[in-house]
């Protein structure tokens, strides 16, 4: 009996010791006063899988100039990086691929530097697609993001500034997060011009199932930026 009871404690002991960082393996050569995102928040991609683009951070010293050998950590549950932490190069940045986890959602990213008055910190979102959301995504790309997404690429050219009213994004969370699943869905269905909104808008209703119209608007609630907040659901603070 006293040594299972030994057992158990080793055990929880080795538990809670799970829940601190081990102490960082790389010496840092000189520290800043704040860390700042370069690029890479924001980003969609579906669960489980590594997000396009790398996640690129910049640390800078008090007189706001760029840092070279200071150590940044990275933490976010679920979230894999590599690496988790890195010292920072000649222009002050490091850059660390982020692989979501396996449950769709938002997924929150910190980096932390030390610094001479305690440690500077930085969140970032990035957004994990589940099935319904990544079929949305697809259906988007497909025939919506002509007119919905204001960025031209090499593959296409953006029609969004030639339209008046302007289209709203699919991220634009202040405007379509006001708007209820069945607002959203009746639009994409019977067009703008049947629900009292821009008749440029076509209808979709017979091009796409009504699955695929529902995964639109699960694609819409994901990437929403401020995030979707379904009705009823009290978050804590």
């Amino acid at each position: 009996m006293k040594l299972l009871r030994l057992s158990v404690i080793v055990t929880v002991i080795l538990l809670a010791g799970c829940k601190h960082s081990a102490p960082s393996q790389l010496s840092p050569k000189a520290v800043g006063m704040q860390i700042v995102e370069v690029s890479g928040s924001k980003q969609v991609a579906q669960v489980g899988s590594t997000l396009a683009q790398p996640v690129v951070l910049q640390v800078n010293g008090a007189d706001g100039n760029p840092v070279n050998g200071a150590l940044v950590r990275l933490r976010g549950d679920g979230l894999q990086f590599t690496p988790a932490e890195a010292l920072t190069d000649s222009s002050g940045q490091v850059s660390v691929a982020v692989q979501l986890g396996f449950n769709p959602g938002d997924y929150q990213l910190v980096a932390e530097t030390p610094g001479a008055k305690g440690a500077a910190s930085l969140s970032m979102r990035e957004i994990a697609l589940g099935y319904e959301q990544a079929l949305g995504k697809s259906i988007h790309d497909q025939y919506c993001i002509r007119c919905h997404d204001r960025e031209s690429t090499p593959e296409r050219v953006s029609n969004f500034d030639n339209l008046s009213p302007s289209p709203h994004e699919f991220t634009d969370g202040a405007t379509l997060n006001r708007l209820a699943d069945s607002e959203l869905i009746n639009i994409i269905t019977y067009g703008g011009q049947a629900v009292g909104k821009s008749p440029q808008n076509p209808a979709y209703g017979t091009t796409l199932k009504p699955a695929e119209i529902r995964a639109v608007v699960a694609y819409i609630r994901a990437v929403a930026d401020p995030p979707y907040q379904t009705p009823g659901v009290k978050y804590g603070k």
